[in-house]
């Protein structure tokens, strides 16, 4: 990029466009997904074996066909360009999740879920988009940024989905769900500029001669299984945290809500210090928000597994958030930084791809461990695993310091070049 793109109008209207489509992809998946196992119990009748084990499929397929296509729509990506790549998976999502509401047996839902995984991601894609479009100085803020729409959407997408099922049926939150993506559609082809010049497919170098030509290719492997153990730590309680919830209420109250309340707390942390931590990401770098990120997560972990009462949980789950505002976007800072602007569209589908495994394999490794050994162990083996992450990252430190350093005599050289321009 030459000269200040941010500074444009075109670049405005491209970021805030990008922003609200992230955010109402992340509205539309959290809003229908808490009532799913009951929206699948009306399509016919199942025995309570029968309900969780159809739900659970129809949870998992859209993460493993996320992992599995990934690296194709990646190579896309980077031939045709991430903005097509975002009308695609907006365009297709708006047509499977409205039709997932006329739905009238349990295996159209699991069929349109599939094909919703297989042509999603629009997140990644306008967050690769982004990068590409944003100065390197600017790099963390705009990451941090861009996770707020996420974050937001998924915090406030279970509040509207459950007014609405209350209100209308468990139909009307997929139709509306569907619209809002047919509106980011809509938004998508108007609004986002991209400038991007497409690579000739005789041109486009296979992953493993790719990799060759990264600098530190090591590093980049690091942030893939950082990203995967970050998404197995944050989704390793989603399966349990109402049951949990449950038994430190010792079964009385109004457990929903107080569950509600208690899921929404990472969300409400981070957003809260999103903004905050990003700038502090483009003054002291990636690195250090990345360590100190997983520390902190470590240092929530742990206490959850000693907590006597909800608020307590909750307040540590806060303070997880604010954690977690510093984890994926300091990751997809590192890429952006790492990597070259050509290769943006098959490294961050990569990425997403090892996000969405950890997606898969989280909510398995807390039922599993709450189901064999109780809920405080699923914190413990979670603040284990973010552990083995850091020691995985430390060894990896001379690599992110220098790639750091790198980017700032870019930074400069850029600077000099402008003044003298």
């Amino acid at each position: 990029m030459q000269g200040d793109p941010e500074n444009s109008k075109g670049w405005h209207r491209t970021f805030i466009t990008c922003w609200l489509g992230c955010f109402i992809t992340g509205m539309g998946f959290s809003m229908t997904m808490p009532f799913l196992p009951l929206f699948i119990g009306t399509l016919g009748q199942f025995s309570q074996f029968q309900l969780n084990l159809y739900a659970g499929i129809a949870f998992s397929i859209t993460f493993l066909a996320q992992a599995i296509i990934s690296p194709l729509w990646g190579k896309l990506a980077d031939l045709k360009g991430r903005k097509l790549m975002c009308l695609r998976a907006s365009g297709v999502m708006a047509f499977t999740i409205f039709t997932i509401g006329l739905a009238t047996n349990v295996w159209m839902v699991i069929v349109l879920r599939m094909l919703q995984g297989l042509f999603s991601g629009y997140i990644n894609n306008a967050t690769a988009l982004m990068a590409g479009e944003t100065s390197r100085e600017h790099s963390g803020s705009v990451m941090a940024k861009m996770m707020t729409a996420n974050v937001s959407g998924n915090l406030l997408g279970p509040l509207f989905g459950g007014v609405l099922a209350n209100l209308f049926g468990y139909r009307v939150p997929f139709f509306i769900t569907g619209i809002l993506m047919g509106i980011a559609f809509i938004m998508t082809i108007i609004n986002v500029h991209e400038h991007f010049t497409p690579i000739e497919k005789q041109a486009m170098k296979p992953l493993g001669e790719m990799m060759h030509t990264i600098k530190r290719p090591k590093l980049i492997l690091t942030m893939f299984a950082t990203t995967m153990i970050i998404q197995s730590a944050l989704m390793s309680i989603s399966p349990i945290i109402a049951l949990f919830v449950n038994q430190l209420m010792h079964g009385t109250g109004d457990v929903s809500l107080v569950s509600g309340l208690v899921a929404a707390m990472p969300g409400i942390g981070t957003l809260l210090v999103a903004g905050y931590v990003g700038r502090k990401m483009d003054k002291i770098g990636p690195e250090k928000i990345l360590v100190g990120g997983i520390i902190l997560a470590i240092l929530s972990f742990v206490p959850m597994a000693f907590v006597s009462s909800p608020w307590t949980l909750a307040a540590w789950r806060f303070a997880l958030g604010m954690a977690n505002a510093g984890l994926l976007p300091a990751v997809q800072t590192v890429l952006t930084l790492a990597v070259p602007s050509e290769s943006f569209g098959r490294i961050f589908s990569y990425n997403q791809g090892f996000q969405s495994i950890g997606g898969v394999v989280g909510p398995l490794l807390g039922a599993s461990i709450s189901g064999a050994l109780g809920y405080s162990y699923v914190f413990l083996a979670t603040a284990a695993l973010l552990v083995l992450n850091l020691g995985i990252i430390i060894m990896q430190r001379r690599a992110l310091i220098d790639s750091n350093n790198a980017n700032r005599k870019a930074i400069r050289a850029m600077h000099k070049g402008l003044a003298k321009s």
